[in-house]
């Protein structure tokens, strides 16, 4: 008898590379338009043809330079043109981008520069102060400045615009790689202990882009104008750079102008169809807009039917019903640096169509269902996964091909993995028959009170669904009785005088027990943010000990 043979695929063995990407930008859509808000606020205009003609002559003088496969190229920029030419240039020569977090302490991303063994560093000339409050500390071989201005780069810099105009992009040949050799890394918050590096790779970063772009993602079009407000140092923009690119549509960089007026100026110039930040940014982006409608009537409008893209934290209900008054939808994602960074996007799957407003609102403060190519299961203290019936609550662990499976040089830890080799976020959720995951906490900002758990993200969302109430973040303190008790602290808005009973009661009109509410409210001018945006409760914790 004879004996079948497994059949083999027919595929081609191409490997997943992001210079097909850049390949086909400069092919296929040489002409489309890239913008870039200058520190001057003026414009400058460029296209894709342009891009892929600067990009392939930034990897030569890289290479005309030294570098070596492997060898990592900081940056230090805002967002802009020259960015993007190093998100693609760097990799195309054979190198890894770091991002570098501009709004770390400059002792921190020292640090992490070092710890990145960074050998180059690209820096825009109106961050060189920073650079000088930490240079001495690192060990770069060569600082490349992007000049924004007439002024002269002095030595030991070189002159970005002097090297590129230099080298030859016609001799410029890719770097021979592997689809799993690294492009590009990140570095985690770090709020509780050492940041640590994520490190990604051409087929990881390919297959975030392809996920990315489908239509229940980001649904990311040609035809789109896209702003991307969230920093391009913080998880890779959440990819939307490398999408951008793939299809490209048209880009619209805010530069270091992300001030409500300056992006609000922006869109009136620019008017994007799809934009990205984190939730503070449209917080205070629609509120600076409609005290307008009464001080400066006539002066900004929303581009209609915008969609914004929002992550970083869990967005309230409150602010997706004060856009879509306006024609604006937010989608909520969910993920982290070491998710690539997307995880779970919120839509409407099929089966909510026809729901009612409040329920077509309550799934889209959710953190949405998981993404194609990641699995997520929720993970109870017992070692059994919550079941799906949006009640039982566990940690998040996920897994799939842009996830990362460990930290650059860290041993990897059972604190950070499963032994069965799942990412434990630390992020605690439930997860109901339909797919949909709900953010309860952090594992670390989760109130015990008598035995019972209590939500800080649901306390606060409530509390910023109050019409007198601009911002709200909610912390565990001591109590004798109860071991933790929440206290809530609260940004009044413009105008209006906080009243601690009508919180209370707009709480208990919202679903919560008596014994969930505020031990005690504190009132403040601003809540504290991480370098990414983030309600930073460690310092809240240092403000109210007890």
């Amino acid at each position: 008898m004879a004996t079948t043979r497994p059949i083999r695929s027919t595929m081609m063995p191409v490997h997943l590379s992001l210079n097909h990407l850049l390949d086909r930008a400069g092919q296929l859509f040489a002409s489309n338009e890239i913008v870039s808000r200058l520190p001057d606020k003026s414009l400058r205009r460029h296209n894709y043809g342009a891009f892929y003609a600067r990009t392939r002559k930034l990897g030569q003088a890289l290479l005309d330079l030294g570098l070596q496969p492997g060898d990592r190229v900081a940056t230090l920029c805002w967002n802009h043109h020259a960015h993007l030419e190093c998100y693609f240039g760097i990799p195309a020569a054979g190198g890894v981008m770091h991002t570098l977090n501009l709004r770390l302490a400059p002792d921190e991303i020292a640090w992490i520069a070092n710890d990145a063994k960074d050998r180059f560093l690209v820096v825009d000339d109106v961050l060189l102060p920073l650079l000088a409050q930490f240079q001495g500390q690192c060990g770069f071989e060569k600082i490349i400045v992007f000049p924004f201005s007439s002024a002269p780069v002095a030595a030991p810099f070189l002159n970005y615009e002097t090297l590129l105009d230099q080298a030859d992009g016609n001799k410029f040949a890719y770097v021979a790689h592997h689809e799993d050799d690294a492009v590009s890394m990140c570095y985690t918050s770090g709020t509780t202990g050492k940041p640590k590096g994520v490190v990604y790779s051409h087929r990881s970063t390919v297959l975030h882009t392809l996920v990315g772009c489908l239509g229940d993602c980001w649904g990311l079009r040609g035809a789109d104008v896209v702003m991307p407000v969230t920093p391009m140092f913080h998880a890779n923009s959440w990819g939307m750079p490398y999408g951008a690119v793939m299809t490209g549509c048209k880009l619209v960089f805010p530069g270091p102008h992300l001030h409500p007026d300056d992006l609000l100026d922006l869109m009136q110039l620019e008017p994007p169809t799809l934009s990205l930040g984190v939730p503070t940014i449209w917080m205070s982006l629609i509120q600076t807009y409609e005290a307008s409608l009464h001080t400066q009537p006539g002066r900004w409008k929303l581009p209609a039917g915008m969609r914004s893209l929002v992550g970083g934290a869990a967005v309230p209900e409150a602010l997706i019903r004060a856009f879509d008054k306006h024609g604006i939808w937010i989608q909520q994602g969910w993920g982290m640096t070491e998710t690539s960074p997307l995880a779970t996007v919120s839509y409407t799957k099929s089966e909510f169509i026809h729901a009612d407003a409040d329920e077509r609102y309550r799934r889209a403060a959710m953190a949405g269902v998981p993404v194609p190519l990641v699995d997520i299961r929720m993970r109870g203290d017992d070692g059994t996964d919550a079941p799906w019936d949006g009640q039982a609550v566990g940690e998040i662990q996920v897994r799939g091909p842009f996830i990362t499976g460990s930290y650059h040089e860290v041993p990897v830890s059972e604190d950070k993995f499963s032994a069965d080799g799942w990412l434990r976020t630390g992020d605690v959720a439930s997860m109901d028959a339909h797919g949909f995951v709900r953010i309860t906490d952090r594992t670390k900002d989760l109130i015990k009170s008598g035995g019972e758990w209590i939500s800080s993200v649901d306390l606060e969302n409530a509390l910023m669904g109050h019409a007198d109430v601009a911002e709200a973040a909610v912390i565990a303190i001591p109590d004798p009785k109860w071991s933790e008790r929440p206290l809530a602290c609260v940004v009044a808005k413009p105008g209006k005088t906080l009243d601690f009973a009508a919180l209370n009661a707009h709480l208990l009109a919202n679903g919560f027990a008596k014994w969930q509410l505020p031990e005690r409210y504190e009132g403040i001018a601003t809540v504290p943010r991480t370098s990414t945006g983030k309600f930073y409760k460690l310092k809240l914790r240092e403000m109210f000990p007890a």
